[in-house]
C-alpha cells in the first residue's frame, strides 16, 4: 500500500477497487484466515436464521391452526385459546429474531474489526499475523461497539423525526384541500428520507473505520466521519450501493437455492451453497478492505496528513496488555559455575 498521498487523493471508485485487489493479493493468507474465523460464521448464522423462520416456525403456526380447528368455536374460551396458541409461536419468532440479530451484530463487528486492524498495520509496515489480530480484536470491538451504539441512537431518532413528518404528510393528503400538493410533499418526503438513510450508512463505515485507526470513536468518530466525507459523499455512496447491490442478489441466491432448490438435487445445491458462501465472503471481505481505503482517500481529500509512524503507535494501545515490556529485574541473569 505504498502510494503517496497525492495519487490517494486522486483514486476514483475503480482506482479504489484495483488498490483493494493490490491489497488482498499479498495477503491473502492472513486474509484468508479472518474469512474463516470471522465472516464465514456469518453467513452460516444467516442462513440458519432463515431454515428456521421457513420451516419450523410455520409448522407451529400450522399446529396452532389444527389445534383451533378443534377447539368449537361458538365457546368463549375460543378467543383466550387463539391467544394462548399464538402466543409460544410469536415468543419462538422473537427470540429467534433477537439471537439472530445479536450474533450477526457481533460477528459483523468482530470482522470488520480485524480487517481495518490488519489493513493499518499493513498500511504503517507493522508486522501482523493472524494471532496477534486476535488477540488485539477485543479491544477493537469495544470502540466499534460504542461508535455503533451511538449510530443506533442517531438512527432511531433519525426514525422518529421521520415518523413525524409522514405522519404530518399524510394529514395534508387526507385533509388538506389539494391531493395533489400532498402527494408530492410526500414524494419529496420519501426521497429525502432514503438519501438521509444512504447518507447515514456511508458516515457509519467510515466512522467505524475511524475508531479504529484513530483515538475518536462514538460522537467523536461520527463528526469525524461527517468531516471526512464530505467530498467524497457521491463516490462512496456509489461504491457502497453498487456492493450492497451484488451482495443482495448473491444472499437471495444462496436462500433460494439452498433452502428451496429441490429439483437441482443435493449435490449441486451444495456445489452451489459453496460458490454463493464463497463469493459473498470474499464481497464481504472486499468491502471492509474498499472502507479502509476510502477513510485514506478522505484523508488525502481533505490534506490531512497520513503519518505511518504515528498510525504505528496508534496500534501499539491495542497490543499493551498482551506484551508486559521486561523491567530492571526480570533481566538479571543467573550467574552459573562452570567446572
Amino acid at each position: 500500500m505504498e502510494v503517496e498521498q497525492e495519487e490517494m487523493k486522486s483514486l476514483g471508485a475503480f482506482g479504489i477497487y484495483r488498490k483493494a485487489f493490490q491489497i488482498i493479493l499479498p495477503w491473502r493468507k492472513i486474509f484468508t484466515q479472518i474469512i474463516l474465523a470471522y465472516i464465514l460464521p456469518l453467513f452460516f448464522i444467516s442462513l440458519v436464521n432463515t431454515h428456521l423462520s421457513n420451516s419450523l416456525l410455520p409448522k407451529i403456526v400450522d399446529q396452532d391452526k389444527k389445534d383451533l380447528a378443534e377447539t368449537q368455536v361458538p365457546t368463549s374460551n375460543h378467543t383466550n385459546i387463539f391467544d394462548l396458541l399464538s402466543f409460544p409461536s410469536a415468543s419462538y419468532w422473537l427470540l429467534q429474531q433477537v439471537t439472530y440479530t445479536i450474533y450477526s451484530f457481533l460477528f459483523s463487528l468482530l470482522s470488520t474489526s480485524a480487517i481495518v486492524y490488519t489493513m493499518a498495520c499493513i498500511y504503517s509496515g507493522r508486522k501482523v499475523t493472524f494471532r496477534m489480530v486476535t488477540s488485539v480484536v477485543p479491544n477493537v470491538l469495544k470502540r466499534l461497539m460504542l461508535t455503533s451504539f451511538t449510530i443506533f441512537l442517531v438512527v432511531c431518532t433519525y426514525h422518529v423525526v421521520a415518523f413525524l413528518v409522514f405522519a404530518l404528510a399524510a394529514v395534508l393528503i387526507a385533509f388538506g384541500p389539494n391531493t395533489n400538493v400532498g402527494m408530492s410533499i410526500l414524494l419529496v418526503v420519501v426521497v429525502l428520507y432514503l438519501m438521509g438513510l444512504l447518507y447515514m450508512s456511508v458516515v457509519w463505515q467510515l466512522a467505524s473505520t475511524i475508531s479504529v485507526l484513530e483515538d475518536s470513536y462514538g460522537f467523536q468518530a461520527m463528526k469525524k466521519s461527517n468531516q471526512l466525507i464530505r467530498g467524497k459523499v457521491g463516490m462512496a455512496t456509489f461504491i457502497f450501493l453498487k456492493l450492497g447491490l451484488v451482495y443482495y442478489m448473491l444472499h437471495k441466491a444462496l436462500e433460494r437455492v439452498v433452502l428451496h432448490g429441490e429439483p437441482l438435487g443435493m449435490v449441486n445445491r451444495v456445489a452451489f451453497a459453496n460458490v454463493c458462501l464463497s463469493l459473498l465472503s470474499l464481497l464481504s471481505l472486499f468491502e471492509r478492505v474498499i472502507q479502509t481505503v476510502i477513510y485514506f482517500v478522505c484523508k488525502s481529500h481533505h490534506h490531512e496528513n497520513i503519518d505511518k509512524l504515528a498510525l504505528s503507535d496508534h496500534l501499539q494501545v491495542y497490543t499493551q496488555e498482551y506484551y508486559i515490556p521486561l523491567k530492571g529485574d526480570n533481566l538479571q541473569l543467573k550467574q552459573f559455575n562452570v567446572g
